[in-house]
């Protein structure tokens, strides 16, 4: 790994979390500053831990992530979604650091039949994927040397995440209904942030030794990131529980619904499925199966 800090913007969400947790174990420099001494719609609090840690690559892992939430506080939503990141982008490139944004699924409305590539057009049909989709064209304009990371149904074996709520309910009740007709792929935070890593480090490491802040392959641009293959929340439920039946929990019994038997103030894309392809092509990263992901995050969840 690169020599240089990398500077990650948040600290206590799960892919933040995850990051610092990964760094310390692979003894890689990283910084993560977030609320209330780092606040992205305070720039002057930006650019003030950039010019402390002199970072290699910047990651933005800060996000307003309220789903349902954002349809009521839209203006809180593009704040530090969209007007964050375009601040730290203009920021970022004043410096010469590349940044790695984060970015989400439900940029897309979910009517394509197949996997989302990159170059499809953004429709979002919620608040918060239209803040995230605000947040990655300020990032795009503001700095040339960027890594937008689209993923999808992130969770980890601690915080508020599909995963921790479903042991949660399920430890309370006999019978849980859930979604079965929404397709996508969970992402374990873990598994992300190792790959976000070795993002870094490429990109680090790519940098030209003639100077004058050039890189070589010039690997800027949008990807896909996420666990492989594809499931339901119902399908990803199910393995949550199988996993716990394993481990001498008592589970309840999981009753498959469509969305319209479960209304929510954000609508959220029938189809999330994103082709992680061009990803593998250039950095030669790939996630392991969702299932992969929910045994690792339930073997440190205490269950």
């Amino acid at each position: 790994m690169t020599s240089k800090t990398i500077a990650v913007v948040g600290r206590s969400g799960q892919v933040a979390s995850a990051l610092l947790r990964t760094a310390e174990a692979e003894g890689i420099a990283l910084a993560a500053r977030g609320r209330p001494d780092l606040d992205l719609e305070d720039i002057q609090s930006v650019a003030k831990f950039l010019y402390e840690t002199q970072p290699g690559v910047v990651v933005n892992a800060a996000a307003y992530t309220a789903v349902d939430k954002a349809e009521s506080e839209p203006d809180a939503a593009f704040r530090l979604n969209a007007a964050g990141p375009a601040r730290l982008a203009v920021i970022c490139a004043a410096a010469g650091v590349p940044l790695i944004h984060i970015s989400t699924d439900y940029v897309f409305d979910g009517v394509k039949q197949e996997a989302y590539v990159e170059d499809d057009a953004v429709r979002p049909l919620s608040v918060y994927g239209a803040s995230k989709a605000a947040g990655e064209a300020g990032v795009r304009n503001g700095c040339p040397q960027h890594i937008i990371l689209r993923t999808s149904w992130v969770y980890d074996a601690s915080g508020q995440n599909f995963l921790t709520t479903m042991l949660r309910l399920g430890a309370t009740r006999d019978v849980l209904r859930v979604v079965d007709d929404q397709h996508g792929s969970p992402t374990h935070a873990g598994a992300l942030s190792t790959a976000i890593l070795e993002i870094a480090r490429q990109i680090a490491e790519d940098k030209d030794p003639s100077g004058g802040g050039r890189f070589r392959s010039q690997p800027w641009g949008t990807y896909h990131i996420t666990g492989g293959g594809v499931t339901t929340w119902h399908g990803f439920a199910t393995e949550i529980f199988r996993l716990a039946r394993a481990a001498g929990m008592t589970t309840p019994r999981l009753d498959p619904i469509p969305s319209s038997d479960y209304p929510t103030p954000a609508r959220r894309p029938k189809n999330s499925v994103l082709d992680s392809r061009k990803l593998a092509g250039t950095f030669g990263v790939t996630l392991p199966s969702w299932q992969a992901g929910v045994a690792e995050a339930m073997a440190h969840s205490g269950a």
